[in-house]
């Protein structure tokens, strides 16, 4: 059964329910039944709000790993500049080597985090556009229930 059916389930339940005399149109309706179709509804969101919501709890995954590498390259091309300036006959060359190693892993940092934060990003806004379609569907089929509900004249 996918949402619409169960939010269809909905209305049928609600045109079915008893009017409450001089209650200015209430209704009494079966709260179980209620409770069930909406237990229904979470079971069924789509699986992009589910990914939306493990990729929001990666996030920070992802962005410590990038600094862990980073933070990794950096201190090894540190400990190999030492290394290269230990030894006296290459001092000069050390030092340049060690400079390009630390630009390069300075480099592949801000690569790795550039990347990291456009992925998380791109899977936010692919979640915002989901949530913010499926909020429309919500206020639109809310609406419709108001509509229904409301006594004819």
């Amino acid at each position: 059964m996918n949402i619409e059916e169960i939010l269809d389930m909905l209305d049928e339940l609600l045109d079915k329910s008893w009017s409450l005399p001089l209650s200015g149109g209430r209704s009494v309706v079966d709260d179980e039944k209620i409770r069930e179709l909406l237990d229904d509804i979470r079971l069924n969101l789509p699986t992009e709000i589910k990914q939306a919501k493990a990729i929001v709890a990666d996030r920070a995954d992802i962005m410590a790993n990038a600094k862990r590498e980073a933070d990794a390259i950096v201190h090894r091309a540190e400990d190999r500049a030492r290394a290269l300036i230990a030894q006296e006959e290459i001092v000069k060359a050390a030092q340049q080597k060690a400079s390009e190693i630390l630009s390069q892993a300075q480099s592949k940092a801000k690569e790795l985090r550039s990347a990291s934060q456009e992925f998380s990003d791109d899977i936010l806004r692919q979640s915002e556009e989901s949530l913010a379609k499926l909020l429309t569907e919500i206020r639109s089929t809310r609406q419709a229930m108001r509509v229904a509900t409301r006594p004819h004249k």
